[in-house]
């Protein structure tokens, strides 16, 4: 793939990326990994793709997929089971303290802070998963749907597209300030 160790903003300081045996991130030059982000195992990051402080993404069991310009937000955990990959498109949003694993989220869906994605979920293209919710096993968000609640209830066609594309532009401008720009000060 050509990957290899992403911008970081502490100079010579290693960022935070850990083989497990021979599984080995993956992480394209034009990424952005926070230092204060973990990254172990079979993990691969796109071009654009912004990792943010405090996130994880475990892949032990199986391959974790981050797409080109996407953004995983502070305090995320995304990791996989055994039998199922989790897969993030390009032009994601994943929010605030968003717990996910072994699901799909297709390109330019937003999931949104706090929220749930459990195994074999699917989440649609354009679809916006709202702050907090949960999406249960094997549900699948069409492309285009308001997700929300615990569980989720779906609204066709109500994902507000203007929002989402918004999120991406900000955190695509933030990713590429931030290694120039951030500074430690202890």
């Amino acid at each position: 793939m050509g990957y290899t160790n992403a911008r970081t903003t502490r100079e010579n300081s290693p960022m935070p990326l850990y083989a497990l045996g021979d599984r080995v991130p993956q992480i394209h030059p034009a990424a952005y990994v926070h230092p204060d982000a973990v990254i172990i195992g079979d993990v691969v990051v796109g071009p654009e793709s912004s990792i943010w402080p405090c996130a994880v993404l475990r892949g032990d069991s199986n391959r974790i997929t981050v797409g080109a310009r996407t953004s995983i937000q502070d305090g995320s955990a995304i990791h996989c089971t055994p039998a199922h990959e989790t897969v993030i498109g390009d032009g994601c949003v994943i929010g605030h303290n968003v717990h996910m694993e072994g699901c799909v989220v297709d390109d330019g869906a937003l999931v949104g802070s706090g929220s749930v994605v459990l195994p074999r979920a699917r989440i649609g293209a354009g679809a916006l998963v709202a702050a907090g919710a949960v999406v249960p096993n094997d549900v699948a968000v069409p492309p285009r749907a308001l997700a929300r609640g615990v569980p989720v209830k779906i609204v066709e066609d109500a994902a507000p597209q203007d929002v989402i594309d918004d999120s991406v532009q900000q955190y695509i401008k933030n990713a590429q300030m931030y290694p120039t720009a951030l500074r430690r000060l202890d």
